[in-house]
């Protein structure tokens, strides 16, 4: 079966799901960016407001949050377990039943069998869910349900070569980045004695990027690869009276706008959010959210576009600091011209000289209300640490 063979659907409500060729979302006849969240925000009619911000797809757990989410113009992704090679007769029957119930429901985008099948928190080298469990759950849902993609969010750790294990059981494949967390932190489950979620040498926000280009080696270019971001603080997942108010640090407005931005430079297909239900309703994550959630809907139909191709080369101009990481960017077709989004990967300013572009006789700042210096196809543009700079070129 080919990936674009299931676009084809017995009924008529849901006109089709797949992933495309180079890995992004086609639903419904049209390419896709996929947004969307594990949790609802903390908000008197939940669904709303992740309607009005403009989010894609939620997790639902039961036929009342599908009808829900058709309500509010949203899709749902529902989880199924995977088959045990002890239980496998009694993993089949509920995986049979569940679709049995929601596949023909209008507003289910995708299945998911296990979160995280490979993160053991206290065995580290072993795997939570053998891969061989979720290519039989996989294989069992494609027999019932050929039309809809399969989700697999993988923890940020492991080898890409045992991660790749997992690959026929998924159509899209995730992993989790949490990094915001206090120094100083108590040992919590998922986090590493040093404190950390991930373990790549970068402790930065800027792993991001990092973890997209591992997820893009497991993946391959067919399949989706999907970022869930952070929206919660590491403290609150404590019990009430366990946690430290000092240690409660949730993602900035900036720091989920630059994770969200650099995942798409590094050519991810779709973005989740994870941890609302632990973000009360007086934090300010969620308002801050909607606010970068408010940029990229307005891009959407540019982000869903596959990327054009350009010679660009970066010159730094001094600051005063070493250079690490640097400037990363993708650019995709906006009208005649293009969407050139940028980022900083380094902690420090960088003034940077973009060349290559002389192509294009404009470029303006998009969310900014401010100048740039554009000229024979050189953009030069200044950029705080882990900042984020939108253009549009024609």
């Amino acid at each position: 079966m080919t990936r674009r063979s299931l676009l084809l659907s017995p009924f008529p409500a849901f006109a089709g799901a797949l992933v495309d060729a180079d890995g992004m979302l086609h639903l419904d006849g049209k390419r896709t960016f996929a947004t969307g969240l594990y949790q609802l925000p903390q908000r008197p009619d939940p669904w709303r407001a992740a309607a009005e911000a403009g989010f894609l797809v939620a997790h639902c757990g039961s036929g009342e949050d599908l009808d829900k989410a058709r309500a509010h113009g949203m899709r749902g992704w529902m989880t199924t377990g995977s088959i045990s090679a002890a239980k496998k007769d009694a993993d089949m029957a509920r995986i049979k039943d569940r679709v049995a119930k929601f596949r023909r429901h209008p507003a289910l985008l995708c299945w998911e069998t296990e979160d995280e099948p490979s993160f053991a928190d206290k065995k580290p080298r072993s795997l939570r869910v053998p891969p061989e469990s979720i290519r039989a759950a996989y294989r069992y849902l494609k027999s019932l349900d050929p039309e809809r993609p399969v989700y697999l969010n993988h923890s940020p750790t492991h080898l890409v070569s045992t991660l790749r294990q997992y690959n026929p059981g998924g159509d899209i494949v995730a992993t989790d980045v949490y990094p915001v967390i206090p120094p100083g932190i108590r040992n919590q489950y998922a986090l590493w004695p040093d404190g950390r979620q991930g373990d790549l040498l970068n402790g930065f926000v800027s792993q991001t990027g990092q973890y997209v280009d591992k997820m893009r080696q497991v993946a391959g270019p067919q399949r989706g690869v999907w970022m869930v971001l952070q929206a919660f603080a590491w403290e609150m997942l404590r019990k009430a009276g366990d946690r430290d108010p000092r240690m409660i640090r949730y993602p900035t407005r900036d720091e989920m706008r630059f994770q969200a931005w650099q995942s798409i430079v590094h050519g991810a297909t779709g973005l989740l959010w994870w941890g609302l239900t632990y973000t009360p309703a007086e934090a300010s994550l969620w308002d801050e959210l909607v606010d970068v959630m408010a940029e990229i809907k307005g891009m959407a139909p540019e982000l869903a576009a596959p990327a054009v191709k350009l010679a660009v080369a970066v010159d730094y101009h001094e600051t005063g600091h070493s250079l690490d990481r640097g400037i990363e960017w993708i650019a995709k077709p906006s009208g005649a011209g293009i969407l050139l989004a940028a980022v900083n990967a380094d902690p420090n300013p960088v003034d940077a000289a973009l060349s290559g572009l002389g192509r294009y006789r404009r470029a303006r700042a998009v969310s900014e209300g401010r100048s740039i210096r554009f000229a024979a196809g050189v953009l030069r543009d200044e950029f705080p640490p882990f900042g984020v700079r939108l253009y549009r070129l024609d």
